[in-house]
């Protein structure tokens, strides 16, 4: 064991950060599997523990609340979370391991692995805000793509919705935004489309593009008229979620770039730990191996 007082310092610092770690990500690692191997089970135990009327919970929910849960706990929902969930905890997982066990076991390998792991992915994220800095029109391009291949691809209404869509919805009732432009990016969401035709409304938009009364996640318009005729007046069809999304990060740009700083400082310091703690245990056993 090290016997100097930094090193302790950094030794203990690394085990207790890295044990939270590893409870959350084993937590998250356990629930997303459950997912994955037996999502029936899970939407049941879900359903029972907060809509039973003999649940402890069941006073707090309202019926607004249940049809939301019930929303998302959908089996295309809970399949498309369990692998984001499984890959989160997985990868979170292995790097806590590594810096707990080379902390606990003063092991420089595990150590020196775990600096170069947090290394890689603080490069990556440094890199990651330089190239959205230097080339942002071309980032703007392409993130744009990606959403609207989003919606164009995956985006649907009625009865038995994903992931995706639940995430546009909730969004979009949010932001009080429609789309990534405007509500023209929805005459090219293929399911959307296929969906609206079969239901013989003549819809436009989805209720969330609306202007909405009551809980936002309910998707309830106060003109019930505006998912066929969409004006100024009673939707937000030609404020795209993109552009209001940008407007805010610009609004609150205090508050990321603190957000930004906190991170990485968190991870310096990790980094800094990690290879100081290794340094004093090569010269502890290279002492005790002289002496």
């Amino acid at each position: 064991m090290v016997a100097d007082c930094g090193a302790n310092c950094a030794r203990w610092l690394l085990c207790l950060a890295n044990f939270i770690f590893i409870c959350v990500s084993t937590g998250v690692l356990i629930v997303g599997t459950w997912l994955a191997a037996d999502k029936a089970s899970f939407i049941n135990l879900t359903l029972n523990i907060t809509t039973s009327k003999y649940s402890p919970a069941s006073p707090f929910v309202s019926e607004d609340a249940e049809k939301i849960l019930k929303e998302f706990v959908e089996p295309a929902v809970i399949e498309q979370a369990a692998y984001i969930l499984i890959a989160a905890g997985a990868f979170i997982l292995v790097i806590s391991f590594l810096g707990y066990c080379g902390a606990i076991k003063e092991s420089r390998v595990l150590l020196t692995a775990y600096g170069i792991f947090l290394i890689i992915i603080f490069a990556l994220q440094v890199a990651l805000i330089l190239l959205c800095t230097l080339y942002k029109s071309q980032a703007d391009h392409h993130s744009k793509g990606f959403l609207k291949s989003t919606l164009s691809k995956y985006y649907t209404t009625g009865d038995n919705k994903d992931a995706v869509t639940l995430s546009w919805d909730l969004i979009m009732a949010q932001m009080s935004c429609c789309g990534v432009d405007g509500y023209e990016d929805f005459r090219t969401a293929r399911l959307f489309v296929e969906k609206s035709s079969a239901e013989g409304l003549g819809r436009q938009v989805p209720e969330s593009c609306c202007i909405l009364t009551g809980d936002p996640l309910l998707s309830k318009p106060v003109d019930p008229s505006c998912i066929i005729s969409p004006t100024q007046s009673n939707s937000y069809l030609s404020t795209g979620c993109y552009d209001k999304f940008s407007f805010m990060v610009t609004d609150n740009l205090n508050l990321v770039i603190g957000v930004v700083v906190v991170v990485a400082a968190t991870q310096l310091l990790a980094i800094i730990f990690a290879f100081c703690l290794c340094r004093a245990v090569g010269q502890e056993r290279d002492y005790h191996y002289k002496y």
